[in-house]
């Protein structure tokens, strides 16, 4: 009797079992969101489609970003974005945190000090994972080069011996001798930091219309004038136009060489950005910057873990040699960079060299940098363009933006420190 009381349970159990089993069995779902354009998207989701093809336990999924939407479990920040994402911390559990809490082995020391500046405590713990750097370089179209009768193995150095070669570029029929992409990015952060220049005071004060940045800001303008020096906007324009072979050189990501290079349309040398070799002791230090991985605040444990199995996988050094060659973006660790040095052709490391190379030198890490709080941004590209069509002198437009800056700097640097 007691057995036949029994059956119904067990028949109850075993028919459930293979349900609970199913479910079980389901890979834990986890956002990850992003803003960036098409091609770039694309590449995430390679990225993030074989992560998922090595292991059962989570699908991650790609979602674009919608402005004004919670934080997802896992939101890459582009370099424009960092501030506002910095400004909202609380909304994001630190990296740290996640990767100990799962027992995954990582230890944000071993990251070179440049690559972390804006994404670590005073003890070094990265609250977002910097995974995609570049700093400013300096490219060349050797094939221009050649038709102006210069040698394309020796791009300039300073920018007195880059203003001789914009020169030479016109006389022998180039439209665009000169461009740049990110005008703030280049042409004030890493201009100053490059030459020894600041760009805020001591007491956190923007302070970037001293002699150095005015006098290059009046070099631009005369180039402009002169024909030397095409401006196409904001962003990575000026990029598209050099891929092209509209312009001889261009300064912008050092990302973008592995891009040049792989689709050979143009003949591509990359060189150190040039600085001013009448300011003493340059050239110093260019500035690492780009996109980051934040974690959200609030999700579930197993979400977290997937998070940081996910982590370990951007960082092994293989993909990072990947990220190197394919995207041009910098290894984060010392031995990423290694193996990307040992697998990879000269050619194709050569970009990596010299970003290295410039990050290395001997001025100091700089924190605050007007190209990553976009209120401070759009109002020093808004003067550099008056500057630069003519409508303002170098001097004007520099203490104007400074001014207007300061006007808008407190609310937003007060949010931004993480220390």
């Amino acid at each position: 009797m007691r057995l036949v009381k029994l059956l119904p349970s067990v028949v109850a159990f075993a028919l459930a079992a293979p349900l609970a089993l199913t479910v079980a069995a389901a890979p834990i779902e986890i956002d990850l969101s992003h803003r960036l354009d098409e091609e770039r998207g694309e590449r995430l989701e390679k990225v993030v489609a074989r992560f998922n093809a090595r292991q059962k336990d989570y699908q991650l999924n790609v979602v674009r970003r919608v402005e004004g939407d919670a934080p997802k479990t896992l939101n890459l920040v582009t370099r424009d974005e960092q501030a506002q994402f910095v400004a909202a911390k609380e909304s994001f559990k630190p990296l740290y945190q996640v990767m100990q809490q799962a027992k995954q082995p990582f230890d944000g020391r071993k990251l070179s000090p440049e690559l972390k500046v804006g994404l670590d405590d005073r003890k070094g713990n990265l609250f977002a994972l910097p995974i995609a750097l570049s700093t400013p370089v300096l490219y060349i179209n050797k094939e221009a080069f050649r038709k102006a009768g210069l040698d394309p193995e020796k791009p300039p150095k300073t920018w007195i011996e880059a203003q001789k070669t914009a020169d030479k570029l016109f006389d022998s029929g180039s439209k665009c001798p000169y461009t740049t992409s990110w005008p703030a990015w280049v042409h004030i952060d890493n201009l100053s930091a490059w030459n020894g220049a600041e760009v805020s005071t001591a007491k956190g004060k923007l302070d970037f219309n001293g002699l150095v940045q005015v006098k290059h800001v009046a070099m631009l303008i005369t180039w402009s004038k002169a024909k030397f020096f095409t401006y196409f906007g904001r962003r990575d324009e000026a990029d598209r136009r050099f891929a092209a072979g509209e312009c001889g050189m261009l300064t912008s990501s050092s990302a973008l060489f592995g891009t040049l290079h792989e689709s050979r349309k143009v003949e591509t040398g990359v060189s150190a950005l040039p600085y001013h070799d009448d300011v003493p002791g340059t050239p110093q230090q260019t500035l690492a910057d780009g996109a980051s991985l934040w974690v959200g605040a609030g999700k579930k444990p197993a979400e977290y873990k997937g998070v940081a199995q996910f982590v370990s996988f951007l960082m092994e050094p293989d993909l990072q040699v990947e990220f190197t060659a394919v995207e041009g973006f910098l290894p984060m660790t010392a031995v990423a960079r290694a193996a990307a040095g040992s697998q990879l052709l000269r050619a194709d490391v050569a970009g990596l060299e010299v970003a290295y190379a410039q990050l290395q030198g001997k001025g100091a890490l700089r924190e605050l940098r007007v190209s990553q709080i976009e209120p401070v941004r759009i109002i020093v590209e808004e003067e550099l363009e008056a500057a630069w069509s003519g409508s303002k002198p170098a001097k004007e437009a520099l203490d104007n933006a400074v001014d207007r800056g300061n006007a808008v700097l407190p609310a937003a640097l007060k949010a931004q420190l993480l220390k």
